[in-house]
């Protein structure tokens, strides 16, 4: 009985060491009743009308008394954990709104380097379509030479064919 006593005890300080890993990491984790997750898990749930350590013919009306309220919480204390999830709903609202709020700027911060990448796409185009113009007028000048070269050629050219008078 003894050594089973240990190794129930054994098992209780493991628990109660993964919560505390846990519970360091996660803040989300519900500190309340800890002690009594930790023995449900090593020891299973309660059996009905047996209180756990008492032996096995205590039972919770001998232990606590008829009129005890020990698993019922109190009116202040309903209304303390009414406030505790009250106080975490609107924590999480704010979170909720921080949360939108950075979405939104991040949005528009998009919205305006996305713009201004069309700007700039738009100015390099318009240079490119600027820099054809220009190419074509060169080239348009360049033929207009070649002609005008050409047809001093052919007059140069019906000169020398013509007799001499």
């Amino acid at each position: 009985m003894t050594s089973e006593v240990g190794e129930i005890m054994e098992k209780l300080k493991e628990k109660k060491a993964e919560y505390e890993v846990i519970t360091s990491s996660d803040s989300s984790v519900n500190l309340e009743n800890i002690d009594n997750r930790i023995i449900t898990e090593v020891l299973g749930p309660e059996r009905y009308g047996r209180v756990r350590f008492q032996g096995s013919g205590v039972t919770l009306t001998q232990y606590f008394g008829s009129g005890s309220q020990q698993y019922m919480p109190s009116g202040t204390q309903a209304q303390a954990e009414v406030q505790r999830l009250r106080d975490q709903i609107a924590q999480m609202q704010a979170n909720t709104v921080e949360q939108i709020v950075e979405v939104q700027r991040k949005y528009e911060e998009l919205q305006q380097q996305l713009r201004a990448e069309a700007a700039e796409r738009e100015t390099a185009a318009a240079a490119r379509e600027a820099e054809a113009r220009a190419m074509v007028a060169e080239q348009s000048k360049k033929y207009d030479d070649l002609q005008l070269q050409l047809q001093q050629m052919m007059h140069m050219f019906q000169q020398s064919q013509k007799p001499p008078s």
